[in-house]
């Protein structure tokens, strides 16, 4: 047994280890050790090899490495698991074992209790420790202390006395001091209760209040005059009693909730929960619900029920009678009382409304006010053209009395739709297509009407859900109408002034009324053109020019304008595009117009140039590029083709720096080919160092000029 004198003393040592180490300011998070100091195990036969009984709850703030664990009784372990397991079959046990855990963290002792022994087996603490040591004064006196119990709310005057710890002598008689440590004695809520030190009298300072606290444990122990533990510390537990001071408080004052009409008899509409603050362990937390108002009344003072444990409102009116539509409000308010004590009469009470709101199903068909609706509408006009009206008496709020119109017959061309008004279910008849008064004057159409929610089964749609409408179109004069628009053809540019380009072919749709045509130009960019107002016909009034700025891709685009004689007159118009051929009628022309070369240059080339021209192909190139005619030309240049359209320029010799004018004679391909005689400017220039010097004067030529004009005018001066 001298393992359990070692356990004990390693307790004891740790808590005055453990004392130290709040007095020093240790961790006030994690307390290492036992987080359950105390358990039990009922003893119901041999424990079993092998066989858990409990599972400690140990902690030593570090992740528990290398805890190991020690039992007073040898018989039993705590495995890796922390389960207290018998090592063999153990017939009989101490009725107190103590486990000791220790880690480097932590050393700490937990207690488990053997309920269930024979009296002969049972053993004190002193017997399991070792019969014949002794620890001071702990074989003097037993501390018995029962539970105490004070009632909240108690009245002055206090202290007031909630009971007493019992001292039974055994033995000899010595003096001691009783102490009352825990929350509510010498920690928060400080000096709330107090123990008389001589005869252990416990007592309670001030009023209690069990919704906030409901139960205290403190610890109470002996000790002599000079501090010396002599029995305890005990558990001292105090309950504080409930008194009914609490009334019942819904979480909302109004509540809201919806019925279907026409429900079944019993349908739970809604429920009314309260919560009551006093022990629910009692009547004073057992809450009882009753409706004491209705309104209104009509068609009965009882339409609902509530039941009065669970707070279920339900339906008692009958379905027929639950009808929104014929009901003197849609909306119920009921008061609702909730009383605690089990709704006996000196139970508190709270109050709270419930809004129950009758919604709609789909059991009224919509119906038109008319069977049939006329309208009138202009040919070739569109928009709304008559509003159709029905009745529904179901919630306009809803699927049930929203309006879908669909028309059954009469609109094979799909001339019109329909619209549903949001604001007031009307149906708005459309032209989304223009009406042809002279293909039809007179339109009947077949207009159902539908609900967005489906009908409830046992009603339907009937013959008041279709009506008719009669459409008639009104004739309007019509402007005449060009075929084929745009009309287009083809010509050469150039033709003769007055020639046939088109003729124009305007229509009246008004069939049915005989009326004459005259046609006019509307636009006529370049003016090329005129028109015979009765015929139609369209001649040139002048040259048509491919390469005009008012052609735009070998097109020419001109407007007309077609007026009948109705009343009053209408107007149509009609494009022609006249897509011009090439016709030879422009010169090629040269570029560049300058060129640079050295000097001391002499088989080289001076520039590449090409021919360029505002005709098409053919009339365009390949081009001829040569010499113009001028004698002794070739001597100094040569011209040599590239491709079609370029050729180079050759210097044969070496000129002095000084501009000059090369003329050259460029043809086109065209039949016949056109020719134009161009000059190309040359400047031969001082060359060095990759730099080029050339003149700023003119040409040969315009010098020859300046010098001819200046001796004129000094010949006119003398």
């Amino acid at each position: 047994m001298e393992i359990g004198v070692c356990i004990l003393l390693a307790f004891l040592f740790h808590q005055v280890a453990h004392v130290g180490g709040q007095e020093d300011g240790g961790n006030e998070g994690c307390v290492p050790g036992f987080q359950v100091k105390k358990y039990q195990v009922a003893y119901r036969g041999p424990f079993q090899k092998g066989q858990p009984l409990l599972q400690v709850e140990f902690d030593d703030c570090a992740g528990n490495e290398d805890v190991t664990f020690g039992v007073s009784d040898p018989n039993f372990h705590v495995d890796e698991d922390l389960n207290l397991v018998p090592l063999r079959d153990v017939p009989h046990s101490e009725p107190v074992l103590f486990i000791h855990g220790l880690s480097a963290n932590a050393d700490d002792l937990a207690q488990v209790d053997i309920t269930g022994m024979s009296s002969q087996s049972a053993e004190t603490l002193r017997n399991i420790l070792g019969t014949g040591q002794k620890l001071p004064y702990r074989s003097k006196r037993s501390l018995l202390v029962p539970p105490m119990v004070v009632s909240e709310n108690q009245r002055a005057p206090f202290p007031k006395i909630i009971g007493t710890t019992h001292v039974i002598p055994s033995g000899e008689s010595r003096k001691h001091i009783f102490r009352l440590t825990g929350p509510g004695a010498d920690q928060d809520p400080k000096g709330l209760f107090t123990i008389d030190m001589d005869s252990g009298v416990v007592s309670v300072s001030r009023s209690l209040d069990r919704e906030t606290t409901g139960f205290y444990q403190l610890e109470v122990s002996t000790t002599d005059f000079a501090g010396n533990l002599i029995e305890g510390p005990e558990e001292v537990k105090i309950i504080v009693i409930d008194q009914n001071d609490n009334r019942p408080i819904f979480k909302e004052t109004r509540y809201t909730g919806k019925v279907l009409e026409g429900s079944p008899t019993g349908t739970t509409v809604m429920t009314m929960t309260a919560f009551d603050a006093d022990d629910p362990n009692t009547d004073n937390a057992v809450l009882r619900y009753n409706i004491v108002r209705q309104s209104p009344d009509k068609p009965s003072p009882n339409m609902f029920y509530i039941d009065a444990e669970r707070g279920d409102i339900v339906t008692v009116i009958s379905p027929t009678v639950l009808d929104r539509e014929t009901l003197p409000t849609t909306t119920y308010e009921l008061e609702i009382v909730a009383k605690d004590m089990a709704g006996s009469e000196v139970g508190l009470t709270g109050t709270a409304t419930a809004t129950i709101t009758i919604t709609d199903k789909n059991d009224h068909a919509p119906e038109f006010t008319h069977p049939l609706f006329e309208a009138h509408v202009y040919e070739g006009s569109t928009g709304v053209v008559v509003n159709l009206t029905v009745d529904d008496r179901d919630d306009p709020a809803t699927g049930a009395w929203r309006a879908m119109y669909s028309i059954i017959s009469g609109d094979p061309t799909q001339n019109f739709e329909i619209q549903t008004n949001p604001d007031n279910n009307e149906g708005m008849l459309s032209v989304v297509k223009p009406l042809d008064y002279e293909a039809s004057a007179f339109r009947t159409l077949l207009i159902k009407v539908e609900n967005e929610d489906p009908l409830v089964p046992d009603v339907g749609y009937g013959p008041s859900s279709t009506a008719t409408v009669h459409v008639r179109v009104e004739d309007i004069n019509e402007g005449p109408v060009f075929f084929p628009d745009p009309l287009i053809v083809t010509r050469m540019e150039n033709i003769p002034v007055g020639s046939f380009v088109a003729s124009l072919n305007a229509t009246d749709p008004d069939i049915l009324e005989i009326q004459s045509i005259r046609y006019a130009i509307l636009q006529d960019p370049a003016g090329w053109l005129s028109v015979n107002p009765v015929r139609g016909t369209v001649n040139t009034s002048a040259s048509l020019d491919r390469e005009s700025p008012y052609v735009y891709d070998n097109k020419y685009t001109a407007v007309f304008i077609a007026t009948d004689n109705g009343t009053p007159p209408a107007t149509g118009t009609g494009t022609l595009i006249i897509y011009l051929e090439d016709y030879n009628d422009n010169a090629p022309y040269v570029l560049p117009s300058v060129a640079r070369v050295c000097e001391d240059a002499h088989d080289v080339t001076v520039a590449v140039v090409g021919g360029w021209d505002k005709d098409l192909p053919p009339n365009a190139a390949p081009f001829k590029i040569e010499l113009g005619k001028q004698p002794d030309l070739d001597k100094t240049w040569k011209v040599t083709r590239v491709n079609s359209t370029h050729s180079q320029i050759m210097l044969l010799r070496s000129l002095k720096k000084d501009n000059y004018q090369l003329p050259l004679l460029i043809t086109d391909s065209g039949v016949p080919p056109l020719s134009n005689n161009t000059e190309v400017k040359v400047q031969v220039c001082i060359c060095n160092k990759n730099r080029m010097h050339c003149s700023s004067a003119h040409s040969h030529r315009a010098r020859f000029l300046v010098l001819l004009a200046t001796l004129l005018l000094t010949l006119l001066c003398l």
